[in-house]
């Protein structure tokens, strides 16, 4: 699907981060459609252009949220991944939550690892964050893999924490502050 020029936010050997735009509507629900069996039941990005409207516009005008686009910088910008920031909280607290999906084309291809560490750097660096912390179901080894392999520790259990595919899950929460990036 074509691109516009774009420019990343940052940029690593093979992806790039950019944030999310309207004009993303079609290939990132096309691709979320094509991916369904991979993310079930673990997550579910939107995949009708309402939806998808809906869903880029909290990303875009809500400030307590960053949504990041991992996209390929060898096949024309195509949208790999994406990884969002939500609940971000300034002050004494700088923190945010992350979510992230790759996309069935790019998966198991090492572009969200690449991504998530372009993202980690983005809320270490411009955004001022001091810790970011993913909240993931213990069943979904390959998002824990991710959040180690980038540096992530486990920190604790929340037993029914989100509401997901009809009911409410448990979580192991990871985190990652700015000093373990530093020093790691």
């Amino acid at each position: 699907m074509p691109h516009p020029a774009s420019r990343y936010l940052a940029e690593g050997p093979r992806v790039g981060i950019r944030h999310f735009t309207y004009q993303d509507a079609a290939e990132f629900t096309a691709r979320a459609r094509d991916s369904k069996a991979l993310h079930h039941p673990w997550l579910f990005p939107p995949d009708s252009a309402a939806a998808y409207s809906a869903y880029a516009g909290r990303l875009i005008e809500d400030p307590t949220k960053a949504g990041f686009l991992v996209c390929e910088k060898d096949d024309g910008g195509d949208i790999a991944g994406f990884i969002n920031i939500n609940n971000i909280v300034e002050g004494a607290f700088q923190s945010g939550a992350l979510g992230y999906g790759a996309f069935a084309h790019a998966a198991g291809r090492g572009l969200m690892r690449e991504g998530l560490d372009l993202v980690i750097g983005h809320a270490f660096g411009p955004l001022r964050l001091h810790r970011l912390e993913i909240n993931v179901q213990p069943a979904n080894t390959a998002s824990i893999a991710l959040a180690r392999a980038c540096g992530f520790r486990l920190e604790g259990f929340s037993p029914s924490m989100l509401f997901i595919d009809g009911a409410w899950r448990d979580h192991e929460r990871w985190a990652i502050t700015a000093e373990m990036r530093t020093s790691g």
